[in-house]
């Protein structure tokens, strides 16, 4: 028998960082045919991956001869790659791909540190440039798709509905037990309806089990919105690393059409009331609106809805409609603050109005008269929660007939009679300037007269300065001793008037200033 003389052959898939070699065997007996067997092994290690090759034989000693049949022993080849790929697909809400890619793209960035919003990313990683096909000899590892070169960041187009890929070099410590990196999608510069989605990914783990080796990754949002098709804020995947890597990786759940979760106007809510303004005994009506502005269906629609100080809720007034027809809603009330259970499921661009009154008590007044509201929900298709506001209406509040307040009226004159009361021909006094104990600081009109509008009832004493005066002083009372004096003390009732007078002389009279 003659002597079998080995052959190298290269298995074109088996290529990642490095080509993995098979041997099969070759004979230069006459009549013999040669069989391969080329299992590639499931489990594939990040840094090596086994082939696993058997070769059959048949030939005769002859023309006439048995025919001899055959099967090697197995080999298997572990040989090293370095490039393992999280990769994913960005998808609408509702888990399918959206309309249109153009303008879209996602990179894998460094993570810069902390700022005041949080984690913040940095440069877009160097990942090691890849082909495809593969050309032999030019010492660039094949790539994958849809990312063929690797490219950081990758412009999303429709061919490939959204999916990314991304490969990580083992050799440069990409993959390394916890590396962080950010995924950044970002939305079309003129595109309005999508907001820029971040997501963390942290490699917690790279581990040989039995033939296979995986990587334990985390991927958690940093902007609040889901990143899977449950809703879920956190996932943590293992991976198995295969060199088909297209096949295994995160699937980012990262935006929705028109309206949808991962924008931020997913649902609107307003907020209205039948009047600006109100006083003590009045009712205001108010009226919420909430608008389904995602691509599914809303359920679990919950309101809630704190009134100002003051604002009585009228239980009977309560009343929601869909569709121009009543729907049932519940109220619990907690103090101030109404909690709204509406059980409809809300459609996509469909709406639902609410309406209610509150009826202003006199402590109104000691309030703001501003009203906040905010709505929570829930996706129908992967209950994902949706919310928005707060959403503010205020009332300007006024007094009405339960005022206190009260009016400090005056004038300071020449009083030529000396009586403290000022007769025709007793001229006002201008820009004189009177200070009232809280600081306040009145000048008179051109007729002498002051007012202070809406003072807390009580005793309230003012005084008048003579620097404002330099040609007059006070003017002697004949009949009240305590108008002698430059200061007055009155008395205001809760919303009543008093007077508060300052008769003065020409200073000339006596020869001295006041």
């Amino acid at each position: 028998m003659k002597q079998f003389i080995p052959r190298f052959y290269q298995h074109p898939n088996a290529l990642l960082m490095r080509k993995a070699t098979a041997v099969l065997f070759s004979t230069l007996w006459s009549g013999m045919t040669v069989g391969s067997c080329m299992q590639q092994a499931i489990a594939v290690s990040s840094n090596k991956t086994t082939i696993v090759n058997q070769g059959t034989y048949s030939f005769r000693t002859h023309a006439d001869g048995p025919l001899v049949k055959g099967t090697t022993n197995t080999i298997s080849i572990r040989e090293d790659f370095g490039l393992i790929d999280p990769n994913g697909q960005i998808l609408g809400c509702g888990g399918k791909p959206l309309a249109d890619y153009t303008g879209f793209s996602v990179g894998l960035h460094e993570v810069k540190g902390k700022g005041l919003k949080g984690e913040m990313y940095g440069a877009p990683v160097k990942l090691t440039p890849t082909e495809v096909p593969d050309i032999p000899g030019n010492d660039i590892p094949l790539g994958i798709t849809p990312n063929t070169t690797n490219q950081n960041p990758y412009p999303l187009n429709n061919t490939a509905k959204g999916r990314y890929s991304f490969l990580l070099d083992r050799g440069r410590g990409q993959i390394a037990v916890g590396r962080d990196y950010i995924l950044v999608v970002n939305p079309p510069i003129t595109e309005t309806r999508y907001v820029q989605r971040q997501v963390k990914i942290e490699i917690l783990s790279l581990e040989t089990k039995g033939t296979q080796e995986v990587v334990s990754y985390r991927a958690t949002s940093l902007d609040g919105l889901p990143i899977a098709p449950t809703g879920a804020l956190q996932i943590k995947q293992t991976v198995v690393l295969i060199p088909n890597s297209e096949q295994i990786g995160l699937q980012l759940l990262a935006f929705q059409i028109t309206g949808a979760m991962c924008n931020q106007n997913q649902i609107e809510l307003t907020k209205t009331g039948d009047r600006a303004s109100a006083a003590p005994g009045d009712t205001v009506i108010y009226r919420l609106g909430v608008n389904n502005k995602s691509d599914g269906s809303l359920k679990d629609i919950v309101l809630t809805d704190t009134l100002p100080l003051g604002f009585k809720f009228l239980p009977k007034s309560l009343q929601a409609r869909y569709n121009e027809k009543p729907t049932p809603i519940e109220v619990q009330q907690n103090g101030q603050v109404l909690t709204l259970n509406l059980s409809l499921k809300l459609p996509k661009d469909e709406s639902v109005t609410i309406i209610y009154a509150a009826q202003l008590t006199p402590d109104a007044l000691r309030g703001t008269g501003k009203n906040y509201a905010n709505v929570d929900a829930h996706r129908v298709d992967n209950g994902a929660e949706v919310q928005d506001g707060p959403a503010i209406h205020k009332v300007r509040l006024t007094a009405g007939i339960m005022s206190n307040c009260g009016t400090i009226l005056g004038r300071v004159f020449e009083d030529r009679n000396f009586d403290g009361e000022q007769q025709n021909g007793e001229p006002g006094i201008p820009n004189a300037v009177v200070y009232l104990e809280d600081g306040n600081r009145i000048t008179t009109d051109p007729d002498g007269l002051f007012s202070v509008k809406c003072v807390l009832p009580g005793y309230h004493t003012g005084v008048l300065d003579p620097l404002s005066i330099p040609d007059y002083r006070l003017a002697p009372n004949r009949y009240r001793i305590e108008l002698n004096g430059p200061s007055r003390l009155v008395r205001l009732a809760p919303g009543g008037m008093a007077r508060m007078n300052f008769a003065v002389t020409p200073a000339s009279r006596s020869g001295e200033k006041l």
